[in-house]
């Protein structure tokens, strides 16, 4: 019995094929900086905000957290300065949290449901693509001062664009594996020194990851982290890095 199915071409599904792999890879990020670590990335309808520190950071006095309602938020470690906000954005948005177990548990016992815990080396896909778990060398524990697993990094794959959010780190030489594993977009890195790599480091970080454009956070927030920006320019520039230091509130795309 013949099918009512229709029949596609061979040459039409090639035309198909083509013109994803030209979206996909032709994709724009739509990114909104509100301060310190806390980017929300805008990628095909999705919204995914990372280490929401704003009401407490004085740079970011405009922002009003009860207008950002992301879909996924994603957290590095425990400090407060990379989660303060992270408990009533979740409520009110509904977001999934993505963390490390400890991160993950300690947000549960805070009424949080709707949570994924993740861990280094660990993978997984979810609506607005892929995520994976990478090292970070730093410190970590909750604002209680509880046990708040290991600070960590993701690499995103969404839509064939790939972005490194190092979180909180030193230099070191896991990130050389990103570089073997991905073909980035972008990375954003930590430059403001003391507690975490500065701009050298960073730039060499560039390196080790594969790619030429960086996007400066952490910097600037506090009196230890405070940066001369033309300076980081310079240094990006001889290096042949394309670094943004973005102003917050700023949306921007790449």
């Amino acid at each position: 019995m013949p099918s009512d199915k229709p029949v596609i071409r061979p040459e039409i599904k090639l035309i198909f094929y083509i013109c994803r792999h030209y979206f996909y890879h032709k994709v724009i990020m739509e990114i909104t900086y509100y301060g310190h670590s806390c980017f929300q990335i805008t990628v095909d309808e999705n919204k995914i905000l990372f280490d929401p520190f704003i009401t407490p950071n004085p740079l970011a006095i405009g922002i009003s957290i009860t207008e950002i309602n992301p879909d996924f938020v994603l957290i590095t470690h425990g400090h407060g300065d990379h989660l303060a906000d992270a408990e009533a954005i979740l409520k009110q948005s509904g977001a999934m949290l993505i963390a490390n177990f400890e991160v993950v548990t300690w947000f549960q016992n805070k009424g949080i449901e709707n949570a994924h815990p993740m861990n280094q080396g660990g993978s997984k896909e979810f609506d607005f693509g892929s995520v994976k778990v990478v090292n970070a060398v730093h410190s970590s524990s909750m604002p209680d001062g509880s046990y708040g697993g290991n600070p960590v990094g993701f690499v995103l794959n969404c839509l064939g664009q790939s972005l490194y959010y190092a979180g909180d780190t030193a230099l070191h030489q896991d990130m050389k594996q990103i570089k073997e594993e991905f073909n980035l977009n972008f990375a954003l890195l930590p430059i403001g020194d003391n507690f975490t790599m500065g701009i050298d480091d960073a730039l060499i970080t560039a390196s080790y990851v594969g790619t030429d454009k960086v996007i400066g956070m952490h910097y600037d927030t506090f009196p230890y982290i405070e940066i001369d920006h033309q300076t980081a320019l310079d240094k990006a520039s001889v290096a042949g890095i394309d670094l943004t230091l973005p102003v917050i509130g700023q949306t921007f795309n790449i």
